[in-house]
């Protein structure tokens, strides 16, 4: 066996350095590593020759690229170059539409740990519109607001867990709890920044669609990212013109749809709009539990599926119930359930806020699909606001946002997003399977987790368990969690106490 480290990501300032340091140099991209690898299958060499042979004649390593990506389709090559991007400005909203992308890696500028300053984006569109001077004065006036939050809510803070700030190190959290729900008054247009880390591949599929958004703020990063791309590797991103399927598909899809509408509906805007926010179960893998149970016999036995399924069936409830504690009695903290859990579907309808949206969609290996931001479906006023007699003076500012919204709705658009806030809602379609429920129970329904979207995973957890039960035996907010579940307070807000953070196996193993 031979193993070698081919290659790993540098800083671009220590490849600035590098090449003032020595003569100049073609190989320095991540093209001659996809080009080595792509030669791989057809040639018997050690892929260190192939790699040496693709730095030694990197314009070949281009050619080469270019023919195997777009003449004979194989695509996956282009997954061997990494990229790394800083990200700095862009508007909490078009951060929604970078992080859509399943395959790439962010880590994202938290509202949550940082206070906010007043930076924010005035999109292009309200410009064009002439309605800058109502954008701007609005975006200030929830600025002005969440300062006045943030000074408000961090004494009611320690002085609601007084116990807890006085322990020096409990500051730090006490204090994130009053910006977290600060924040809420804060606007989508609101600047952040994040690191993204993204293959070829994937980039070129977020070129091409940046390149199909009607967001002009999209649209602009889209022109930057692939200008940085194709100077560093101009064979591996090829694919990068808007399509008329991603230009286009939706809204025909939405003509279609209203043309199929009942006459007596088209005069609706849309749905029955809900005043609060809530999570449904709208559908599920009937005999969930089966049919988990039977993929871990077809794994652990010589047997065909109907085979197991039927000996699943027949077995009496407390056999099922020893097969799955014996498939999860052992699971880390850090430890996922038995892919055999993929075997299930659960389909679950959310109306968030915008605060808890943020978090939720950092969940990409589920399938989400959201509306657009709705005034109509209410705004999420966090608990601690109305506890330090703010509600009246939020909710004021809801009214004035709301005001300027429609107001630019006309002119702008989608645009008029931009001035909504974190408090404000959305309806999501989330479809998953019971292995990814629970990543997004365990991080989610954790003591440390926000309490937004903690309330929201608690509930999709619980109707998940009522359909199966045994498949969700470990999901967090039951027994297993109750060690350190049971340090929360009479307001959500967890205990900082020794103890009541998550525990490992220890736990687990005693509760099955």
């Amino acid at each position: 066996m031979k193993v070698l480290l081919a290659g790993f990501n540098l800083d671009a300032d220590v490849i600035a350095e590098l090449r003032r340091a020595a003569p100049e140099r073609a190989d320095i991209t991540p093209e001659t590593l996809a080009a080595a690898y792509a030669r791989i299958s057809r040639n018997p060499r050690p892929v260190d020759e192939l790699r040496a042979e693709a730095r030694a004649e990197v314009e070949r390593a281009r050619r080469s690229n270019q023919t195997i990506i777009f003449k004979m389709g194989h695509h996956s090559v282009a997954e061997h170059a990494v990229f790394n991007f800083d990200l700095i400005g862009l508007s909490r909203l078009a951060i929604e539409e970078v992080e859509r992308f399943r395959l790439c890696s962010f880590t994202e500028k938290s509202q949550r740990y940082i206070t906010l300053g007043d930076d924010f984006v005035v999109p292009a569109e309200v410009r064009e519109a002439g309605l800058e001077r109502l954008f701007v004065d609005t975006v200030r006036l929830q600025n002005a607001l969440y300062h006045r939050l943030y000074e408000r809510l961090r004494p009611h803070v320690l002085a609601k867990h007084r116990e807890l700030a006085e322990e020096p190190g409990n500051q730090a959290v006490l204090d994130g709890w009053a910006k977290e729900d600060a924040r809420y008054i804060a606007s989508l247009a609101t600047e952040g920044q994040l690191g993204m880390t993204v293959n070829a591949r994937n980039l070129e599929l977020l070129i091409r669609r940046f390149a199909a958004k009607e967001m002009a703020e999209v649209r602009e990063l889209n022109t930057r990212i692939y200008a940085l791309a194709k100077e560093v590797a101009p064979s591996i991103v090829l694919f990068t013109d808007p399509t008329p399927f991603d230009a286009k598909t939706y809204a025909e899809v939405g003509e279609e749809a209203e043309r199929s509408r009942p006459p007596s509906q088209k005069s609706r805007a849309g749905g029955r709009p809900t005043r609060a926010a809530g999570v449904r179960l709208v559908d599920a893998t009937p005999d969930a539990d089966l049919r988990v149970l039977a993929a871990l016999l077809h794994t652990v036995t010589a047997r065909p599926y109907g085979d197991v399924l039927e000996e699943a069936r027949r077995l009496p409830p407390a056999r099922k119930k020893s097969l799955f504690k014996a498939a999860l009695r052992r699971m880390e903290f850090y430890d996922f359930p038995l892919r055999e859990f993929e075997y299930t579907a659960l389909t679950f309808e959310l109306v968030v806020s915008a605060s808890c949206f943020a978090q939720l969609k950092r969940h990409r290996m589920a399938t989400l699909t959201w509306q657009p931001y709705d005034p109509a479906l209410g705004v999420t006023v966090p608990p601690s606001v109305a506890e330090a007699g703010a509600e009246g003076e939020f909710r004021e500012a809801i009214e004035r946002t709301e005001a300027a919204y429609a107001v630019l709705k006309k002119a702008c658009g989608a645009a008029a997003a931009y001035v909504l806030t974190n408090a404000h809602r959305r309806r999501v379609l989330i479809h998953l399977n019971a292995r990814e429920l629970y990543h997004l129970s365990r991080l989610r329904e954790d003591a440390t987790a926000q309490w937004d979207i903690r309330a929201v995973t608690a509930r999709m957890s619980a109707l998940a368990r009522r359909v199966m039960p045994l498949a969700g035996l470990l999901l967090e907010g039951r027994t297993v969690i109750r060690t350190f579940m049971s340090g929360f307070s009479a307001s959500g807000r967890p205990s900082l106490r020794p103890g009541s953070s998550n525990k490992t196996n220890q736990s687990r193993a005693t509760s099955l």
